[in-house]
């Protein structure tokens, strides 16, 4: 299984891009994610990384499909993919939350799963193998081929809700989560996965696992430390259907914390319910997240195992 770890921060500058991406692969990690939020552009720092840092994977968790047209977003992926080299590389994407959508981006949220099908169809012609999409949508029309020399990256959707999940399945190579317990996981979002890239006739799907989590004996202590950051995540209302349907009030529930035994059986319980790869944000203080580094990436690799 993949080992990953996601960078949650804005990040300011490409020499910092640079420095923690080294740092996480020197490591021992496997793969390095990266968000898009208010910092660099994701795409455009990866394209740095991808000949900086060689042999580790690289991905994009997630970059939103609002105010990128499918062409662009493709020619950008596709230039990744041209400094990474084959099988290195993975854009993921979503569809944000409808704050971001329409307080930072002025798009409306309304149907804006039926929007995503749409730019997932442009960007399989645009990324597979005849590098062309032709397609008169109701909200996005392409007609345009992509000249670039690039190995085809990994396509993924971030699904948490029914249809969202019935996309990545059907038109993706599989979902990122986040905010998402291993309840939900094995019992909504696998299985459901699973069954709709098999009628579409897709291999088994990708289930990368975004979670917060912490190595670490003061459990009281980590607990106050990561509390502001889940709370800020858990009023998104996508991720607080997602405590609900876990069963949980407390957001810092969700984080995979305790010792090395208790995240090793946190861990076990995520690969029962289809994880295939974990994208771990490194939470804590800075001997915690060292802590967990060593463990994820050491002794720990085992565990997470499906």
């Amino acid at each position: 299984m993949r080992v990953g770890t996601f960078n949650a921060t804005s990040l300011g500058s490409v020499d910092g891009a640079l420095a923690w991406s080294r740092a996480a692969a020197e490591a021992g990690f496997d793969a390095l994610w990266f968000p898009q939020v208010m910092g660099l552009d994701a795409l455009g720092v990866l394209t740095v990384v991808a000949r900086e840092v060689p042999d580790v994977h690289l991905g994009t968790a997630v970059v939103p499909i609002q105010g990128r047209h499918p062409l662009p977003l493709a020619l950008q992926a596709l230039t990744v993919a041209s400094a990474a080299g084959p099988e290195r590389f993975t854009l993921g994407v979503g569809v944000t939350h409808a704050a971001i959508s329409e307080g930072w981006l002025g798009v409306p949220y309304r149907g804006i799963v039926d929007v995503c099908a749409e730019v997932l169809t442009a960007l399989n012609g645009l990324l597979g193998p005849d590098r062309r999409a032709d397609l008169d949508g109701a909200h996005v029309t392409v007609h345009a081929a992509a000249m670039v020399d690039a190995p085809e990256p990994s396509l993924m959707l971030a699904g948490l809700a029914p249809r969202m999940v019935d996309l990545a399945g059907a038109q993706t190579d599989g979902t990122i989560t986040w905010m998402t317990g291993p309840v939900t996981l094995g019992r909504d979002i696998t299985p459901a996965l699973r069954a709709a890239a098999e009628r579409a006739g897709r291999p088994a799907p990708r289930v990368v696992v975004g979670i917060p989590v912490c190595v670490t004996d003061d459990e009281a202590g980590a607990r106050e430390r990561v509390a502001s950051m889940m709370a800020r995540s858990a009023s998104m209302p996508a991720y607080a259907r997602q405590m609900a349907a876990e069963g949980l009030t407390d957001p810092v529930d969700l984080v995979v914390l305790g010792d090395e035994d208790a995240v090793a059986a946190r861990l076990a319980a995520y690969g029962a319910a289809g994880m295939t790869e974990l994208c771990a944000n490194l939470m804590g203080s800075p001997e915690e997240r060292a802590r967990t580094a060593e463990f994820l990436t050491g002794a720990g690799r085992d565990t997470v195992r499906p």
